[in-house]
C-alpha cells in the first residue's frame, strides 16, 4: 500500500502497518498499555503481541474500549452493584464515586447534587478521544461498515479475527455504552468460509445495540478541552485549508500546540523495515540481459480502483 495514515491502517485492518509501530515505539511501550488498560496481566515484549498474539477475555477487551468511550478513566466492570442486608443499610457499593450535596436537607437552584468521579485517569483525553475518532472511521469506512456503520448511529469499533478464523471479535461503543461479542470453538478451528469479525460478530452486536440505544436521542463523543480541529485528506495526510469539503476530507483533533503536517505525510514509520517509498520504481536492466518473448492468451479487464470498504479479516487485533 505504500504510506498511509495511522487512521487509513486501523480502518482497513492493515497489520503490517501495526507490526511497524510497535517496532518503532518500542514493545516495552506497547506492554505498559496493555497492562495499563488490563488487557493483559503481564504481557511479554514479544513482536506478535502488538497484533494480539496473547490470551484475554472478551470481559477485559470490553472494559478496555469503554475505557476510550469515557475519555481515558479506567473502568471496573463488575456483576454486582450493590448489597443490602435486610435493614435496607448498604454494606457493599461497587460504585465509589462521591455525590456531592446529596445529604444536605436543603439546596439552592445553583447547588444541584451530582458525582463526582475519582476514577484513576489512565490516558489523556485527547487521545482517547482521537482513538475514538479513528475507531469512528472503522465503523463508517472500515471493516464493519456493512454491519454497523448501515445503522446510522454514532458509534466506534473495531473488529477482529485470528489466523485460520478460529475466533472473531467484534468490540464496539457507544457514548453511552461498550459491548462486544467473541465466536469460538472450546477447542479451536476454523469457523468456516467468510468467517470474519466483521461478517459474524458485528452483525450481533449491531443488533444488540440498535435495541439497547432504541429512544434514545442521538449522543456525540464530548470533545475535551485543549486542542482544535484541522482538515486533512484522509489518503494522503496532508494539510487542506480550514472549511475544506468532499469525501477525501477528514477532520482530526489535535493538541493546542501541535504542529500540523503541511505537505504530506509528517513522519513515515518503517519500524526499521523498507517500505514501498525506500524502493526505486525502476533501476534499468543491460540490454544484454533481455530476452523478448511474446505470449498469446485471454485477457481480462482490472477495476479503475481497488476497493477499501469490502469485508476483510479484520486484523488479528
Amino acid at each position: 500500500y505504500g504510506p498511509a495514515p495511522i487512521r487509513t491502517g486501523l480502518e482497513q485492518s492493515r497489520n503490517l502497518m501495526t507490526v511497524r509501530i510497535a517496532q518503532d515505539v518500542g514493545m516495552d511501550v506497547v506492554a505498559e498499555y496493555a497492562e495499563r488498560f488490563n488487557v493483559y496481566k503481564d504481557m511479554p515484549e514479544l513482536l506478535s503481541y502488538s497484533l494480539g498474539a496473547g490470551e484475554t477475555t472478551l470481559y477485559q477487551m470490553v472494559a478496555a474500549y469503554a475505557m476510550f468511550a469515557n475519555g481515558g478513566l479506567r473502568v471496573e466492570p463488575t456483576l454486582v452493584d450493590r448489597v443490602q442486608d435486610r435493614y435496607g443499610r448498604t454494606i457493599y457499593r461497587h460504585d465509589r464515586r462521591e455525590c456531592e450535596n446529596c445529604t444536605a436537607d436543603r439546596l439552592s437552584a445553583a447547588a444541584q447534587p451530582f458525582l463526582r468521579s475519582n476514577a484513576e485517569r489512565i490516558m489523556d483525553p485527547i487521545t482517547a478521544y482521537q482513538i475514538t475518532s479513528m475507531l469512528q472511521g472503522a465503523v463508517s469506512r472500515g471493516t464493519s461498515r456493512v454491519a454497523v456503520g448501515s445503522l446510522g448511529l454514532n458509534l466506534a469499533g473495531k473488529t477482529g479475527t485470528t489466523n485460520d478464523a478460529k475466533d472473531v471479535w467484534y468490540v464496539g461503543y457507544s457514548p453511552r455504552i461498550a459491548a462486544g461479542c467473541y465466536m469460538g470453538y472450546d477447542n479451536p478451528r476454523p469457523l468456516g468460509k467468510s468467517a470474519f469479525g466483521g461478517t459474524l460478530c458485528a452483525p450481533i452486536f449491531a443488533e444488540f445495540i440498535k435495541v439497547a440505544l432504541a429512544g434514545q436521542g442521538p449522543v456525540t463523543f464530548p470533545v475535551p478541552p485543549g486542542g482544535r480541529f484541522i482538515s486533512i485528506d484522509r489518503h494522503s495526510g496532508q494539510r487542506l485549508p480550514d472549511g475544506a469539503t468532499g469525501a477525501n476530507v477528514q477532520v482530526e483533533y489535535i493538541k493546542d500546540g501541535q504542529e500540523t503536517v503541511v505537505g504530506g505525510y509528517g513522519q513515515t514509520v518503517d519500524g526499521g523495515w523498507k517500505i514501498g517509498a525506500d524502493v526505486p520504481l525502476y533501476d534499468g536492466v543491460p540490454a544484454q540481459n533481455i530476452e523478448r518473448v511474446q505470449v498469446r492468451g485471454q485477457s481480462r479487464a482490472l477495476p479503475k480502483n481497488p476497493s477499501l470498504g469490502s469485508i476483510s479479516s479484520g486484523g488479528l487485533y
